[in-house]
């Protein structure tokens, strides 16, 4: 007759047999679902967000709710249920203007014209007014008038009438609470009204960058310029373009004049929507612990585009059409998954990044799950091209990390750095950031190592940049690791 402490001795053993036979068949099923994983299928994603119907997903149009209501529609054959009281959308208010045609950039320095190209030369301006200017040209470096800290790049200069050439940026970049003083002349939006308040009547931005994160202002004809034609312009001139930026960056206002001989002529043809919105769109896998299935990872990545200036679209395959690619793929395998999170995963495919990052704002003042009960959120822009991974962040929440570090080292097997929070006192230039000011554990996961060249809002930004096999690689890093933290009993 057996003892009593065999007994128990057998019942453990036989516990922890059981309890590893069931750790493996989890694991097993979760390789399964893993191997389903295709880049052949990110690489349609892709291509669909990148597709010309969208006309580059402008944030506000017509064709940025058509792509959305698309995403949507995949959420919903995944079994991704929708997260916004029955609704897969978040909407708000995001005015936009169509570029109906390139329009015309014409540089005369006295003697001859000097047509610009597009897109070498120069951009028409996002949000433009209709119409044609053609005035003497003024220098007013940043744009900026901030008398409580002693700068203005307009003092003792008239620009009325004029053309301005406008620098982007501010003259300090020191990241701490002097730049927090900075960052609100660093906005677009703030240089605009600024040039307009002071009687411009147009300007050419150096800083050739298709940029809807700017405003209409009516009667303001604007485009964006190379820094070779700012450069060229200042020959003429007998200015030194690299001396005065050194001057400028120096906190110096080099602000000037040029001679009147030398004009600008901008067209523009565009139409405003002030009153139009746009949407996130939001997809949640509840989670099956009861208690747990209250806490909220969070997926997110921007949906929006650069869009189309005349015919020419802004496909935005890497910036992020990637990224959106393999949220999809990642939210895929998690419906389908055996294994299922204990915790709730939300998905966020955000509105209005490109525009100035409203649909990350809107979410964090109107969170759809408490922000107490965010376990965390990873953002992913421009995940695309590349042959390893940087998770900014990563190595601020280390238990949370843990979990794509194995994810990595067990199955990915790539490169993989990352880095530590660290307080941004200037302008915030990803939804992350926003989530991160919210008090939100936040991960920025990025790829490194560009296999091809990088068309930053260019209309070169086509699928055939981007290498499936770590969009691959990057979903099923997203599926380990969000799996991993949503069945982590331990935070």
């Amino acid at each position: 007759m057996y003892s009593k402490t065999f007994l128990s001795l057998l019942l453990f053993a036989f516990t922890v047999w059981c309890a590893g036979a069931q750790n493996s068949k989890k694991t097993d099923q979760k390789i399964q679902t893993l191997h389903t994983i295709s880049s052949n299928e990110i690489l349609e994603y892709a291509t669909e967000l990148s597709s010309p119907k969208y006309k580059g997903r402008l944030s506000g149009s017509p064709e940025f709710q058509d792509v959305a209501n698309w995403c949507a529609g995949k959420f919903e054959e995944w079994g991704v249920k929708p997260a916004n009281n029955g609704s897969y959308f978040q909407y708000f208010k995001n005015e936009f203007s169509e570029v109906n045609s390139l329009g015309a950039v014409i540089y005369f320095n006295g003697k001859e014209k000097t047509y610009l190209d597009f897109p070498e030369d120069y951009l028409p301006g996002s949000n433009s007014a209709n119409g044609k200017v053609e005035a003497e040209l003024v220098y007013v470096g940043y744009g900026i008038s901030a008398p409580e800290l002693d700068y203005d790049d307009y003092k003792n200069i008239d620009v009325k009438g004029k053309i301005i050439i406008l620098e982007p940026g501010i003259p300090y970049t020191k990241n701490d609470t002097i730049l927090a003083k900075w960052t609100p002349y660093a906005y677009h939006r703030y240089k605009f009204r600024n040039a307009v308040k002071h009687g411009a009547a147009g300007m050419i931005y150096a800083s050739k960058i298709a940029n809807p994160n700017t405003v209409h202002l009516d009667g303001f004809i604007y485009a964006h310029v190379d820094t070779k034609v700012v450069d060229q312009i200042f020959s003429d001139a007998g200015k030194d373009y690299k001396e005065v930026l050194k001057q400028l960056r120096n906190g110096e206002v080099p602000s000037f004049s040029l001679p009147a001989k030398q004009k600008i002529f901008i067209k523009a043809e565009t139409k405003y929507f002030p009153d139009a919105q746009a949407c996130n769109v939001v997809g949640i896998i509840e989670g099956t612990d009861p208690e747990l299935k209250n806490e909220v990872i969070i997926i997110g990545g921007h949906l929006d585009g650069q869009g189309q200036m005349g015919d020419v679209v802004f496909p935005g395959a890497l910036d992020n059409a990637s990224g959106i690619a393999d949220i999809l793929a990642a939210a895929k395998a998690l419906a389908s998954s055996q294994v299922k999170p204990k915790r709730t995963v939300l998905f966020i495919l955000f509105g209005g990044e490109e525009c100035g990052l409203y649909g990350s704002k809107l979410y964090c003042e109107q969170p759809l799950f408490p922000i107490e009960k965010t376990t965390m959120m990873i953002n992913l822009d421009m995940v695309g091209n590349g042959t390893g991974f940087f998770v900014e962040g990563g190595k601020s929440h280390a238990q949370l990390f843990t979990h794509f570090e194995a994810a990595n080292s067990n199955y990915i097997h790539r490169e993989m750095e990352s880095s530590a929070s660290r307080k941004n006192y200037g302008r915030p230039r990803s939804d992350a950031s926003i989530f991160e000011s919210a008090g939100i554990k936040t991960f920025g996961l990025w790829t490194r190592g560009s296999v091809f060249p990088v068309y930053y809002h260019h209309p070169m930004d086509k699928t055939n940049v981007l290498t499936p096999e770590i969009m691959e690689d990057a979903a099923k890093l997203l599926y380990l690791g969000v799996l991993g933290v949503a069945n982590d009993e331990s935070l």
